[in-house]
């Protein structure tokens, strides 16, 4: 696939050692195209969360390979792979990671302030990208002051701001009512359909059924995948059945 922007070549990711040693991914096999949206679904402990990480650079495969944009994670030094991940990458994640001391607008713009963006332009793509999620208003607030949904949609403003390419978002409406998270899910939709690519952690049916693909992960390997055609409800059902 050659307008993969992210591809998982046999990846695997262990922790520890000796007796101690987890094995919390083997053997996936992932390409995600421009336009194209994946939805990773799997009970608790099934890898769904560190194939993410994974798929972001944000720790290297202990085997296999990950390209990102074309370039394996293990060629890039910490400084190219900073840079890759600011300029190309979009993160939500299920702690948010905003900063406290920062206004909205602040945390939106910093990813484009620190790959040296002026302030002025950065804080008017920052405020647009709020006015996309529906918080244009808020841009002036800090983090505490604001309701649980409120700063998810902030999260995903974040990841949504300047020419990212790909989008990884790790349960983005878990705090979110069903109105207010399908409208970030259509937003989402809309990017990829522009021509970025996303891959979407979650335990949600309504929010899988957003993407053109889903992948189920149990015990760190693949079991299934569904395309957008077919439902995602029968493996759901499944899992549940086998935790019983």
């Amino acid at each position: 696939m050659n307008d993969a922007l992210i591809e998982l070549k046999q990846a695997g990711k262990s922790y520890g050692a000796g007796a101690t040693r987890v094995r919390a991914l083997s053997g996936i096999d992932l390409q995600l195209a421009k336009g194209e949206l994946v939805a990773i679904m799997g009970p608790s402990g099934s890898g769904k969360s560190t194939l993410l990480t994974l798929a972001g650079g944000l720790e290297q495969p202990t085997d296999g390979d990950v390209l990102i944009l074309g370039q394996s994670v293990a060629g890039l030094g910490a400084g190219a792979l900073a840079q890759m991940r600011r300029r190309s990458l979009g993160y939500v994640f299920q702690d948010l990671n905003l900063i406290p001391s920062l206004s909205a607008v602040e945390n939106v713009a910093l990813p484009l302030e620190l790959d040296g963006v002026s302030s002025r332009a950065a804080r008017d793509e920052a405020m647009a990208s709020l006015s996309s999620v529906g918080l244009a208003d808020v841009g002036g607030r800090f983090p505490d002051e604001l309701s649980g949904g409120q700063q998810q949609r902030i999260a995903i403003a974040r990841a949504l701001v300047g020419p990212r390419q790909v989008l990884l978002a790790d349960e983005p409406t878990g705090a979110l009512d069903s109105q207010t998270g399908e409208s970030v899910l259509r937003i989402v939709r809309e990017r990829i359909d522009a021509g970025a690519a996303g891959i979407l952690v979650t335990h949600e049916a309504r929010a899988a059924a957003w993407a053109d693909r889903v992948v189920f992960l149990r015990d760190g390997e693949v079991t299934e995948a569904t395309k957008s055609s077919e439902s995602a409800a029968t493996p759901i059902l499944r899992m549940k059945e086998e935790s019983a």
